[in-house]
């Protein structure tokens, strides 16, 4: 399904009261798919609202920031999937956010 049609789709639900971590979750990496990383936060900084320990929520939300330009955003999203990811022992998406992590904070030293 194309990603317009999804946001629609994802939209619908929100307004009739469907709210949960997963539909924010699915909207922001529609909205991201889209280019419009604005967007996507807004909705994934609801998904990491709504569950805290989903990891790729924390992933999505930290490539979202970054592609809006806040790096800063960025990076805190990051360690906190990273905390996220630990708990639930989910290593591959650890090491994806560290990597990540790593690359903003040689960009921009000094910044969480």
């Amino acid at each position: 399904m194309e990603p317009a049609a999804l946001i629609e789709n994802f939209e619908k639900m929100l307004a009739a009261g469907k709210d949960n971590a997963l539909l924010r979750f699915g909207l922001g990496n529609a909205y991201l798919s889209r280019g419009q990383p604005e967007k996507a936060v807004e909705h994934l900084t609801r998904a990491t609202e709504l569950d805290p320990g989903h990891s790729a929520s924390w992933k999505q939300l930290g490539k979202a920031q970054a592609q809006a330009g806040r790096n800063d955003g960025a990076i805190r999203a990051y360690r906190r999937g990273i905390e996220a990811a630990r708990a639930k022992g989910d290593k591959q998406a650890e090491k994806e956010m560290t990597v990540f992590l790593k690359r903003l904070e040689k960009q921009n030293p000094g910044q969480d």
